[in-house]
């Protein structure tokens, strides 16, 4: 086999062409979801490591689908529902999106620019004035094709969570014993963790994130046409939409198995039960685990908050620009998109003026944690309606196995979304 074969096989093969799913997967991880986790592990030890092997599977399919969506159509997700279902359908979904992805910034970069704080110094508003302005900056004004190569290395940084565990004693029989069979007691603690935590790992702007980086892709490929229009490219395209989401959700969810447990075997043994934000764990870190740790845990917030921010904006502003009509893309120039670009901007600085108000940010993780759950329920059930449809994707409806998962997944969602709302304590 020739020199020129290999470089074939290889650019062909699934691996070479890992993208939406591994950026949409380091997404999740953002600080707020950090927050999320961290509480688990400190809350309740090893107890909580088991959510991970449940969320894995469900938030794959369900973000296999978005992809298989977006590839299929070469449409985005708001497009696809647009066409299918009432405007009133779209327009109350991408509003919620809207307030709930607000609220998820302010949450988050006002915890990057603490954490920065904590670092460097300085005051912490500035700081987080400054991340705002370079994040927004980078959005509008670097090519999309340099920013997504950018936001795939930055997802290293989730790394730094394995990292810690390196410096700290880790009982691996125990873990190994407790994510399989963990000792909870059925109380409405533990169904409040629980539900957040499943709240923070399948969230709504995943979706729309993920089906419309497939059609940036597609776009890219200046000779590609959507799987309906080339039927030969079919097989592996969707192969490569299976490598490629299943890995890049099993690298969130390692991630996230990660932070329980460095927060379980440091902050729960030292009697350190309640972390209410990321920054409070990455301090809680430092007098036990040493400030090398802590510094791995502070610049693992701060690199999925360079990925988690702009995929919380620019998926409100692709599901606005669709239901819209606008012209929408990160690969335009701004003066060629400005109400795409509009709505990535208003919601940054939104999100950013919500951190200088007497709102409470863990009060904010809240509600959007109690949107998303929300949200997620009814956009999921218009996700595998469509992917039903052979009047949406043709010949390449979604597979049994991943509606079935589908399915549980709403089910599970819905009763989290109710569990949200019921007050801990009743």
């Amino acid at each position: 086999m020739t020199f020129k074969q290999i470089r074939q096989r290889l650019s062909e093969h699934p691996l070479a062409r890992v993208g939406p799913g591994l950026v949409t997967g380091a997404a999740d991880d953002d600080p707020s979801g950090i927050a999320t986790y961290s509480q688990a592990g400190a809350q309740f030890g090893l107890n909580m490591l088991w959510t991970m092997l449940v969320t894995y599977p469900l938030m794959a399919a369900v973000q296999s689908i978005c992809a298989r969506i977006g590839r299929v159509t070469g449409k985005g997700l708001a497009v696809n529902i647009k066409q299918a279902f009432p405007p009133w359908v779209l327009y109350a979904a991408v509003g919620l999106l809207l307030v709930a992805n607000t609220i998820n910034i302010a949450a988050d970069v006002a915890t990057m620019g603490d954490v920065l704080a904590l670092m460097v110094g300085g005051n912490r508003h500035l700081l987080t004035v400054a991340l705002v302005a370079a994040s927004l900056t980078a959005q509008v004004v670097v090519p999309y094709h340099s920013y997504i190569k950018f936001l795939k290395w930055v997802t290293l940084s989730l790394l730094s969570y394995a990292a810690v565990l390196f410096t700290v004693r880790v009982p691996w029989g125990q873990v190994a014993l407790r994510t399989f069979l963990p000792r909870l007691a059925f109380d409405a603690a533990t169904a409040t963790v629980v539900v957040g935590v499943f709240g923070t790992t399948i969230s709504p702007y995943l979706f729309f994130w993920q089906c419309s980086e497939e059609v940036e892709d597609l776009r890219a490929l200046r000779d590609d046409r959507s799987l309906i229009e080339d039927a030969a490219a079919a097989p592996r395209e969707l192969r490569r939409i299976r490598w490629d989401t299943w890995s890049g959700m099993l690298y969130s969810n390692l991630t996230a198995f990660f932070i329980i447990l460095a927060t379980a075997v440091t902050l729960h043994v030292a009697g350190v039960t309640d972390i209410q934000s990321a920054t409070q764990a990455a301090q809680a870190l430092r007098p036990l685990a040493g400030d090398f740790a802590f510094y791995l845990f502070a610049l693992g917030i701060l690199g999925v908050g360079a990925v988690g921010v702009p995929v919380l904006a620019g998926s409100a502003a692709y599901a606005i620009a669709e239901a819209m009509g606008w012209p929408g893309s990160l690969a335009f120039k701004a003066a060629d998109a400005r109400g795409f670009y509009g709505v990535i901007a208003v919601s940054m600085i939104a999100g950013l003026g919500l951190g200088f108000t007497s709102i409470n940010p863990i009060k904010a993780l809240f509600y959007s944690a109690v949107i998303n759950g929300v949200v997620a329920v009814p956009l999921m059930v218009l996700i595998l309606l469509l992917a039903m449809r052979p009047s949406v994707l043709g010949a390449y409806t979604a597979s049994r196995s991943s509606l079935a998962l589908g399915w549980i997944t709403v089910l599970l969602m819905a009763a989290a979304s109710v569990g949200m709302l019921i007050p801990a304590g009743s």
